[in-house]
């Protein structure tokens, strides 16, 4: 593609050199550059990309984009495009470089602290079900229709995205279904980027190690909905105080969700149990495979898009009855009696949600049982919800287990000395602290009996445990099915 053509969307400042120029490929890394290539200088948290440009200019980079022109360059026939900020331009770049794949597909993105995966994933399975081929970017995995690709990050670079949903609109993929985080809202990875429809799930305390304070966080998941064109649909849940608050400034065309008071969509738990719930939604009973309040909001979240972007609702309601959980999203292991449920919750609100769900299953079952809780906090990340996790686990549970997360370049015993720092004396009766995290599950598995339920928080999907930036496998649903098989063996 010739240069002006990737360009024609993009405020340029100044060009030099021939922007006419055949460009065979884009990156923002400099050690992937050859002649026919297009360097984007990106200013990241470690490093500036600027400071590569002399070395791309002298292996001959076909074209850069950058900020500002460094002084004192190599003579070379390199394009050099001036612009106001590189991260805003290289999604619209990429954008341009792969044909505008958003405006080909239906996009769909959901933003919020919890909720995202399992949203963005039942609305890829559902539509699937209806026939359609279908694109998924998540925490979990992506998929161009049915091709797998691992997923790195929440949100990929801009580069990636486009490149994945080109490879959608070439496979004949109508739908793209993604998780929007508020780094990548906030990185402005989803610039030149067109949603058909944003939604918002909840805002809770986290990611306060990046965003400083909550009010930031806020606004970063605010800037989604505030850059949504005038013909999409904006989808938020009115239960957060916040949900109102992410669609003040937006042009979008706003819908409502929730459990409480008059929205467009609402939704009634009629019955819950282990195995899933009995809903009303909007007037009509379904059953779904998913138990707890927070998959109610999910389920909800899912059939409003779903009827928002065309489809019908009773097939919508027949569809979202026959799909099961999201891998890691509580996921149930039975086996002689013993319930254990592997969940990614690793923010304050989403242990309480779980916690607080299978305790309402305990009360509804009346029959006796002991909830051992297993969580930790990852290490290099916020901070401040430690002592708190801590002290929701012990106040929820009947016995907790405190152990090592992703621990990535912190010492485990000292994360886990900061979330002992939220508990009283009195707790100490019910708690155990194993930074072995294997050791742990082990030891749950030993003294819980039959008719007891083990919760095992924070990884889900996760198939690693980060040690000092070596990725080390480990699967807390492999794990807890083989010790609780060795556990009918003895």
């Amino acid at each position: 593609m010739r240069l002006s053509q990737i360009l024609e969307r993009i405020e340029v400042a100044g060009i030099t050199g021939n922007p006419d120029i055949e460009i065979s490929d884009i990156t923002s890394d400099s050690r992937s550059v050859d002649g026919s290539k297009l360097f984007v200088a990106m200013r990241g948290t470690r490093v500036d990309g600027h400071g590569f440009i002399a070395d791309v200019v002298a292996r001959g980079v076909a074209a850069v984009v950058c900020e500002q022109i460094p002084d004192n360059l190599p003579a070379s026939d390199t394009v050099f495009v001036r612009v106001s900020d590189t991260a805003d331009a290289i999604g619209k770049i990429a954008s341009a470089f792969f044909g505008y794949p958003s405006e080909r597909l239906t996009l769909a993105g959901v933003t919020g602290t919890n909720g995202k995966t399992t949203t963005a994933t039942l609305l890829y399975k559902l539509f699937k079900s209806f026939g359609y081929k279908a694109g998924l970017l998540s925490t979990v995995e992506n998929y161009v229709d049915d091709a797998v690709y691992p997923a790195k990050q929440t949100t990929p670079d801009p580069i990636t995205i486009n490149r994945l949903m080109a490879q959608m609109v070439e496979a004949g993929c109508q739908y793209c279904f993604m998780e929007v985080s508020s780094h990548s809202i906030v990185q402005k990875r989803i610039s030149g980027l067109r949603f058909a429809l944003g939604i918002f799930s909840n805002i809770t305390l986290d990611h306060l190690d990046y965003h400083k304070t909550f009010q930031e966080y806020i606004r970063a998941k605010k800037m989604f909905f505030d850059n949504l064109p005038s013909d999409a649909f904006a989808l938020v849940n009115t239960d957060d105080k916040n949900g109102r608050v992410m669609v003040q400034n937006s042009k979008a065309i706003v819908k409502t969700y929730g459990l409480r008071g008059f929205n467009d969509f609402n939704v009634n738990i009629l019955e819950c149990s282990l195995e899933g719930m009995l809903l009303n939604v909007c007037g009509r009973e379904m059953w779904t495979f998913l138990p707890g309040k927070f998959n109610a909001y999910n389920i909800l979240a899912v059939y409003s898009s779903a009827v928002l972007l065309g489809q019908d609702p009773e097939q919508v309601l027949t569809s979202l009855s026959a799909l099961h959980s999201v891998r890691g999203r509580f996921d149930i292991v039975n086996i002689a009696g013993k319930s254990a449920i592997v969940d990614y919750a690793h923010t304050p609100d989403a242990l309480e949600n779980v916690i607080s769900t299978i305790n309402q299953i305990r009360q509804d079952m009346n029959r006796p049982s002991t909830l051992i809780t297993i969580c930790g906090c990852g290490g290099d990340r916020d901070r401040s919800k430690r002592p708190i996790m801590a002290q929701l686990a012990v106040k929820l549970s009947d016995k907790v287990i405190l152990t090592s997360d992703n621990p990535r370049t912190e010492d485990p015993e000292a994360i886990l000395d900061e979330m002992m720092a939220g508990l009283k004396p009195g707790d100490m009766a019910k708690t155990l602290r194993i930074s072995d995290r294997k050791s742990a599950i082990q030891t749950a598995c030993m003294i819980a009996q039959p008719g007891d339920i083990i919760l095992i928080a924070g990884k889900g999907h996760e198939d690693y445990q980060d040690i000092m930036g070596v990725k080390h496998h480990f699967d807390d649903k492999e794990i807890v099915t083989e010790q609780l098989k060795l556990q009918i063996a003895k």
